[in-house]
């Protein structure tokens, strides 16, 4: 189903929003709320020691696929086993960052997500109008952890002293804008499978 969340100042952003195919999945989240000394970090979840090693990771992964490109017009089943074995390296990888920092029953929750933006609860009213989150996600069975700078666009209470909160990505790396792509296509395919 299409996205109708209302939108803010931009035209198209409202349009391309409205593109995104939304899930309701059960997922975990962690939730940062910025100051303006904060939105400038590339990653708000970690300290600035791995900073540089994600970097040299993310090269290393453009080098792969690139040269893959190349090798895939000589030799396919070459190609297909290295693609193999970068799949293998880079599921190892998620589940050593997920054992590193494993999330707590709270951290998982019932959301609402597309490409564009995430609606969540919220236990307390402390999320306003307009405050810029990050919010960084573990996407199962994956576990895929995509980042991304938020800004709150609704705040709907509920009757406990919580709240519904809606949010559209104002900053989100390309590849982790992927990531969900593909967990949300692949949420589509298990929901087919259940029919």
């Amino acid at each position: 189903m299409p996205a109708t969340t209302p939108h803010n100042n931009s035209e198209e952003i409202s349009s391309d929003r409205r593109d995104f195919f939304r899930i309701s999945d059960h997922i975990g989240l962690e939730i940062r709320q910025l100051d303006s000394e904060d939105q400038g970090k590339e990653n708000p979840f970690n300290g600035s020691h791995l900073e540089s090693l994600r970097s040299e990771f993310r090269r290393l992964d453009q080098d792969v696929r690139a040269q893959l490109a190349t090798l895939a017009e000589r030799d396919r089943l070459l190609t297909a086993l290295i693609k193999s074995l970068n799949g293998k390296l880079d599921t190892l990888a998620r589940i050593m960052a997920f054992e590193q920092n494993p999330l707590q029953p709270e951290d998982w929750q019932d959301v609402t997500l597309s490409e564009g933006g995430l609606s969540f609860h919220t236990a307390t009213g402390s999320v306003t109008m307009d405050e810029v989150l990050a919010l960084r996600m573990t996407l199962p069975p994956e576990l895929f952890q995509p980042i991304a700078i938020a800004r709150v666009i609704s705040v709907e209470p509920d009757g406990s002293g919580g709240a519904r909160v809606h949010t559209e990505f104002t900053d989100i790396h390309d590849s982790d804008r992927q990531q969900i792509a593909r967990h949300v296509m692949r949420w589509q395919i298990r929901q087919r499978q259940k029919e």
